[in-house]
C-alpha cells in the first residue's frame, strides 16, 4: 500500500482522536506559528512607534483578502475533492485541484492590480488617519506587490489538506512563519529600513513557502496532481468549488470589513487607540489560528466519510472535535480575562493609553470566546458535508451578519465602549445562530443513520 492510500485508509479506518491528532495538530502547529508570527511583526513594528503600529493595523484587513481569495478557491476545492476521494473518483479531483490553483493566481493578479490602483484610497476607507497614511503606504506598496505568493500558498494549503497532508501544510507554515520572526529585527533595525523592513520580510518567508510547494508539485509525491493541462474551464467543477468558497470568500472580506469598520470608528479617539484594536485582534488570531488550523484537520475527515456514507464515523469526529476545541477555547478565555494586560504591555511600554484600551478589549472578548470553537466546528462540518447554505450563513454571521450592527451602532450609542464591544456581542448572537442550526442538523443525521439501517 502507497502512503498515499494509507492516508485515504487512514481517514476511512483509523480511530477518531488518533486520526484528528494526527490531521489536525501539524495545521494547528503550522497556523499558530503564523499567528504568532503577525504577532511579532506587530512587536518588532511597535518599536517604531505608535503610527507604525497603527499602520500595520491599518493593512491587515488586506491581509485578510489575500488569504481570503487563496482559501476561497482552496477551501472549495478541498472540500470537493475529499468527497471526491471518498467516492474513488481521482481524476476528477486531480481536474478540481489543478483548475481551482490556476484560477486563484489568475483572480490574484487581477485583484492586486486594482488594490495598487487605488491603494491611498482603500487604505483612508479602512481608517488610516494623516499620520498612519504614510506608513500604512510604505508597508503595503511592497506587501501587496508580492502577495500573489501568498494567495498560492494558501489554496495549496487547503487543497492538499483534502488527501490528508497536514504535515506539509505544518512544515509549509513553520518554514515561512519561523523565517519571517528571523528577519523582521534583520530588515527593520538592523538594514535600518523601519516598516518597509516588515513588508520585505514577510514577502521573503512567502517567496520560501511558495519554493517549498512547487517542489511538491513538481516530485508527484502527493495523490493529487497539478498541471496547466488539468486546467478546465468547467461551470459544473467551478459550481462545486464556489458552493464552499464563496462563503469562505464572503468570511474573509467581512473579517477585512469588521477590521475596516473597527478601524474608522476607533480613529475617532486617536492613533492609539486604532494600534490598541490591531494589536487585541493579533492577539485574539493567536487562539483563533488554532482552532481554524484544528478544524482544517476534521473537515476532511468529516468530508470524506460523509462522501462514504459513513455517517456514524462523521458523527464521532464531530463530538470529539467540539469537546477539544471547547476544552482549549475556554483555557484562552481565562488567561484573556485574567491577565490582559501582561498580554498587551509588550507592545507599547510608553504608550498607556494604548495598554489601557487594549486591556479592556481583549478582556471583553474573552468573556465569550470559551464558545468560538463550538462556531467553528459546525461551519466547517456544515462545508465538509457540502452544505453551502448552512455553512455561508455561519462563515458570514460572526464577521457580517451581527458584527457590521454592532460595530454602527454601539460606539454611536457607547463611544470607545462600543468599539471595545462591538465583536464579543456580534460573538453571542453568532453562538445562539449556531445553535439553532446544530439542533436541525442532528435531527437530520438521525434520520440519515436510521435510513440506513433500514
Amino acid at each position: 500500500m502507497t502512503s498515499n492510500d494509507q492516508k485515504l485508509q487512514m481517514m476511512r479506518d483509523e480511530k477518531i482522536p488518533k486520526v484528528l491528532l494526527k490531521m489536525g495538530i501539524p495545521i494547528m502547529i503550522g497556523m499558530l506559528v503564523n499567528a504568532l508570527f503577525n504577532v511579532v511583526d506587530a512587536y518588532f513594528v511597535g518599536g517604531l512607534g505608535t503610527s507604525q503600529i497603527g499602520a500595520v493595523s491599518i493593512v491587515f484587513p488586506i491581509v485578510q483578502i489575500v488569504m481570503g481569495l487563496g482559501m476561497a478557491f482552496g477551501s472549495g476545492a478541498g472540500s470537493y475533492t475529499a468527497r471526491l476521494l471518498g467516492k474513488g473518483d481521482t481524476e476528477k479531483a486531480n481536474i478540481t485541484a489543478s483548475t481551482a490553483l490556476f484560477s486563484s493566481l489568475i483572480v490574484g493578479v487581477i485583484s492586486i492590480s486594482i488594490a495598487m490602483c487605488f491603494l491611498d484610497n482603500i487604505l483612508v476607507a479602512l481608517g488610516a488617519t494623516e499620520t498612519i497614511l504614510p506608513y500604512a503606504r510604505e508597508y503595503s506598496v511592497i506587501y501587496i506587490t508580492g502577495s500573489i505568493l501568498c494567495i498560492f500558498n494558501v489554496a495549496m494549503n487547503n487543497i492538499i489538506l483534502a488527501e490528508g497532508r497536514s504535515k506539509l501544510t505544518m512544515i509549509s507554515m513553520l518554514i515561512g512563519g519561523g523565517l519571517n520572526v528571523i528577519l523582521d529585527p534583520i530588515f527593520i533595525f538592523t538594514l535600518n529600513l523601519g516598516i518597509r523592513g516588515a513588508a520585505i520580510a514577510t514577502v521573503i518567508s512567502q517567496a520560501v513557502t511558495t519554493c517549498l510547494y512547487l517542489w511538491f508539485i513538481l516530485s508527484k509525491k502527493g495523490y493529487l496532481r497539478f498541471s496547466p493541462r488539468l486546467f478546465v474551464f468547467d461551470f459544473a467543477i467551478y459550481g462545486e468549488v464556489f458552493k464552499i468558497g464563496i462563503p469562505v470568500l464572503v468570511f474573509q472580506l467581512l473579517a477585512s470589513a469588521s477590521m475596516g469598520f473597527s478601524n474608522t470608528a476607533a480613529s475617532v479617539y486617536g492613533d492609539s487607540a486604532v494600534a490598541a484594536v490591531g494589536v487585541v485582534t493579533r492577539i485574539m488570531a493567536i487562539g483563533t489560528y488554532v482552532v481554524f488550523g484544528f478544524v482544517k484537520g476534521f473537515q476532511p475527515v468529516a468530508g470524506y466519510n460523509f462522501g462514504a456514507k459513513n455517517y456514524n464515523r462523521m458523527d464521532e469526529a464531530t463530538k470529539v472535535s467540539l469537546r477539544w476545541a471547547t476544552i482549549f477555547c475556554a483555557v484562552a478565555a481565562l488567561l484573556m480575562i485574567f491577565i490582559p494586560k501582561q498580554i498587551v504591555s509588550p507592545f507599547s511600554k510608553n504608550d498607556l493609553v494604548l495598554i489601557d484600551i487594549g486591556v479592556r478589549a481583549l478582556r471583553a472578548n474573552g468573556i465569550i470566546f470559551a464558545l468560538f470553537g463550538f462556531q467553528m466546528v459546525y461551519m466547517s462540518l456544515f462545508l465538509a458535508m457540502g452544505r453551502e447554505k448552512e455553512g455561508g450563513f455561519l462563515s458570514i454571521s460572526r464577521q457580517g451578519l451581527f458584527f457590521i450592527p454592532s460595530i454602527l451602532i454601539l460606539p454611536f450609542m457607547f463611544g470607545l465602549e462600543g468599539v471595545i464591544w462591538a465583536q464579543p456581542v456580534a460573538d453571542f448572537f453568532s453562538v445562539i445562530f449556531t445553535a439553532v442550526l446544530a439542533l436541525r442538523l442532528h435531527k437530520q443525521n438521525r434520520v440519515l443513520l436510521f435510513a440506513k439501517k433500514v
